[in-house]
């Protein structure tokens, strides 16, 4: 340790009561709470986001594979999807817009039509599945969404009346009378509501589409992370007249949305720790004020102007990585705390605890923010003190 370090530590440690004494605690606890406020909210928002694109990714395929008109003999489409590399699961789907009659009141709803013998290796549905088996979906059944059984009042048994628009007699549409074969809970509420889930074959003969068409094929990733390297790559096997969507793709706005909530949130914490620091800016103005008679003392004796600058600043310094180390660990055990003991309705958010989730660049860019804003603090209180001159320190002893 330099002697410039053990000056700024001898006058941190050596005060025994007083007002600087009050002013060191309030600054070190000022930072500590900024770290520890920012610590916690970007760990339950990252812990949001997180469970929310599980869901989005189990409920849906990785990548999806459409055609304007269809995706005729979509078996040697499907053949060529497997054999690329990262994906581990294809399964074809057929989807369209219908009504559901309730009692004389029509209900938009999506129908997708799925294989069950192969949708397992694409989405989640078989954990998603409260009641019924993916086996038990036949030309006759339908799988709904626990919010619009909610809704409706229906349970497994039940018969529902779906009308596919414009495919009847004088474009009223046909009725098809469907048994609920189960009931499925993906944890988002427009799913839940919005999405019924029928055999591939009765969605074919519901929109009216051959044997060998479907609307597209879902395709799963053994890393969703690279959806967009293997969209690349589908549309340089395929060529562009098919339309890939990736995860990603569809819910753009939904991630950009948390993004910028997330580190909104950040920055309007992060004027907490810049608060915070004007505490140490009048602690140090006072140390400077206080200590005047040492300044004058170390600069007769030959201590440079940039020695005196670098005590006070060290000292600011000091304040700042306490406070955020106090705020570290605040931070982290309020987290755990919250992850572990505190329930929240999963009735409405799907999980019984708070998903809060830490990551190492996060803590980064929260330590980084709170040492640069102290540094800064200590910046003008350091330079005061630097300016001093001997004679003018020591003109009131």
């Amino acid at each position: 340790m330099n002697y410039e370090s053990w000056i700024s530590y001898r006058y941190l440690s050596r005060r025994k009561g007083g007002f600087l004494s009050f002013l060191t605690f309030i600054s070190i606890a000022g930072v500590a709470l900024g770290v520890m406020a920012l610590i916690v909210v970007t760990g339950v928002m990252t812990g949001f986001a997180n469970n929310l694109r599980e869901k989005i990714i189990g409920s849906s395929p990785h990548i999806a594979v459409e055609k304007e008109t269809g995706i005729q003999n979509y078996g040697e489409v499907a053949g060529q999807l497997v054999q690329m590399e990262g994906v581990t699961g294809v399964s074809p789907y057929v989807q369209g817009n219908v009504f559901l009659d309730l009692e004389g009141n029509a209900l938009g709803l999506v129908i997708r039509g799925i294989a069950p013998e192969t949708e397992g290796r694409v989405t989640k549905v078989k954990e998603f599945l409260k009641e019924g088996d993916l086996a038990q979906l036949d030309e006759e059944g339908v799988f709904i969404g626990r919010e619009l059984a909610r809704y409706a009042g229906y349970s497994v048994g039940d018969e529902v009346t779906i009308i596919a628009p414009g495919s009847g007699i004088a474009g009223k549409g046909w009725k098809y009378r469907l048994t609920i074969r189960g009931i499925f809970d993906t944890g988002m509420v427009d799913f839940d509501m919005n999405l019924a889930l029928v055999h591939i074959q009765k969605a074919r003969t519901v929109f009216n589409l051959s044997e060998q068409k479907v609307s597209g094929l879902g395709v799963k990733l053994a890393d969703p992370h690279m959806a967009k390297d293997v969209q690349k790559k589908i549309y340089d096997t395929l060529g562009y007249s098919f339309l890939v969507k990736t995860w990603i793709d569809v819910n753009r706005n939904l991630f950009d949305a948390l993004f910028l909530e997330k580190w909104g949130l950040f920055i309007v914490l992060t004027m907490m720790v810049l608060v915070a620091s004007f505490n140490i800016i009048s602690t140090l103005i006072v140390t400077v004020m206080s200590k005047i008679h040492d300044i004058g003392i170390l600069q007769s004796i030959g201590v440079p102007k940039q020695a005196i600058r670098s005590i006070f600043t060290k000292m600011g310094m000091y304040i700042g990585s306490t406070g955020t180390f106090v705020g570290l660990a605040g931070g982290f055990a309020v987290s755990y705390i919250l992850k572990t003991y505190i329930k929240v309705p999963a009735e409405i958010y799907s999980i019984d605890h708070v998903p809060v989730e830490i990551q190492l660049f996060d803590i980064f860019a929260i330590v980084a923010a709170a040492l640069v804003i102290s540094f800064c603090a200590s910046v003008y209180p350091a330079s005061r003190a630097a300016r001093l001159q001997p004679v003018e320190a020591l003109r009131y002893e």
